[in-house]
């Protein structure tokens, strides 16, 4: 099991980013675009254009890991640049999107009111 998230501070960069960028053109884009610090533990969440591929960067003691996932069906749920720059996600935010699942309105399963 890989830990990804050690933090709570859990960042989706907002509008489309070019996937093609490595572990410095994404810090570089932190720092740059979105005025954060890429070291500070944080971590940051990118999409590709099309929607199936996302990046995750983050920052431990011992340097940068980047996580990258693609779905084979369907798109990751994405905030548009004209809302904000970043958007700010909790840890149960960050599994249901790595998930594939709309993380801003989960849709909750009935619970059965009898056992069995």
């Amino acid at each position: 099991m890989i830990t990804v998230v050690p933090t709570d501070r859990i960042y989706l960069c907002c509008g489309y980013t070019d996937m093609r960028n490595g572990i410095d053109g994404l810090a570089r884009l932190v720092q740059q675009a979105f005025s954060l610090d890429p070291h500070t533990g944080a971590v940051f969440c990118f999409r590709g254009r099309k929607g199936h591929i996302i990046k995750v960067l983050a920052h431990d003691e011992q340097g940068f890991a980047l996580f990258t996932k693609r779905l084979t069906d369907g798109r990751f749920v994405w905030p548009t640049a004209r809302d904000q720059v970043t958007v700010s996600l909790s840890k149960a935010d960050l599994a249901l999107l790595l998930e594939g699942i709309d993380w801003r309105a989960p849709t909750r399963r009935s619970r059965p009111t009898l056992a069995g």
